[in-house]
């Protein structure tokens, strides 16, 4: 079964750090990344840019109504995520444990709708 893992950050984490934090995040992530490619259960995902890059749109009527930013301001912001495939939610909820967000965030994890599967 497939579930996202949803990596719910700081907004500290996307102002400009040092050179020495940002490097042992980077190494943080990339041991993560790493450690999924590895058990061969990583399908996909992504890193995204900060929050203030976003733009929201909500139909209203007959009009686009258009917001700079995210779509709720929160504590945390969804940095990124992970598609990973697990036999089942607790295989899951282990790996989010290890995902460097739980330390200082939070992750969600959801499971994915397969189209067409049985």
């Amino acid at each position: 079964m497939q579930y996202i893992i949803l990596n719910y950050t700081s907004p500290a984490d996307y102002a400009d750090a040092d050179a020495a934090r940002a490097a042992a995040d980077g190494e943080l992530w990339g041991a993560y990344t790493q450690a999924l490619v590895q058990a061969g259960i990583l399908v996909g995902g992504n890193a995204l840019h900060p929050p203030h890059t976003a733009t929201t749109l909500r139909i209203r009527g007959e009009a686009r109504d258009i917001q700079d930013g995210p779509y709720a301001a929160s504590k945390e912001h969804l940095g990124g995520y992970y598609v990973i495939d697990v036999p089942d939610l607790d295989t899951a909820l282990e790996w989010a444990a290890r995902n460097p967000a739980a330390s200082s965030g939070a992750v969600e994890v959801r499971p994915v709708v397969m189209r067409g599967a049985a």
